[in-house]
Parts: C-alpha cells; structure tokens; sequence
C-alpha cells in the first residue's frame, strides 16, 4: 500500500528579502535630491536572507549615515520599512516607504 506524503502548499519564502521597482525609484528619488545638495556621496544595496538595506554614505570609504530597510517579518507589527540612524536608533518606522522617506525631508537631519 502506498503512503501520501504532503510536501508543503506550494508556496516557498524568497530566497532573498529585494525592492520592488516601486520602492526603489522612491528610494532613489530621495538619494538623488541628497546628492544634489552635496549631502550623500555613495550607496550600497544588501539583499540579505532576512532583510534588504539601502545604505547612503558621505564618503564611499566611511560608515553609512542612514540605513533604509525592508524586512517584511516586522509586516504585520510596526510595519516593514525602517530608516537606522548609525547608532542603531530606529528613525522611523512603517507600514509605508514614502511616508517613512519622509524622514528626509526635514532640515534637522541635514547633514553637517
């Protein structure tokens, strides 16, 4: 006699936490006003298991200055989308990335 044996629901986790094209060209919009303002100089993106980081960088060979990430475990609490300041401070965090991006928009957290 056979056995049925249940795989799974045929649903896999990505291998890999990424930005959609929407999120990006939000995130890219606010790092090129930065980079006009001579606030920003560099980025890096990291497609992790868990999370994907934007970083933004005044220099290419320092620590980042803001952190944007996405971590869509945090989706159903307070909300995927962080901006951490170098300290590790949670800036902002929420349910949606343009609000959340706003963040920049205030001239307390230019940089000096």
């Amino acid at each position: 006699m056979s056995k049925v044996v249940r795989i799974g629901n045929g649903h896999k986790a990505p291998s890999q936490v990424s930005y959609d094209r929407h999120e990006l060209s939000l995130i890219l919009n606010v790092y090129g006003q930065m980079v006009s303002k001579g606030d920003w100089k560099d980025y890096a993106i990291d497609f992790l298991s868990d999370r994907c980081v934007f970083s933004v960088f005044r220099k290419a060979s320092e620590h980042p200055l803001y952190r944007i990430e996405k971590v869509p475990a945090l989706r159903k609490r307070q909300g995927q989308f962080a901006i951490v300041a170098p300290g590790g401070l949670i800036l902002k965090r929420g349910h949606d990335l343009g609000s959340v991006l706003r963040v920049f928009d205030r001239a307390r957290f230019r940089s000096i």
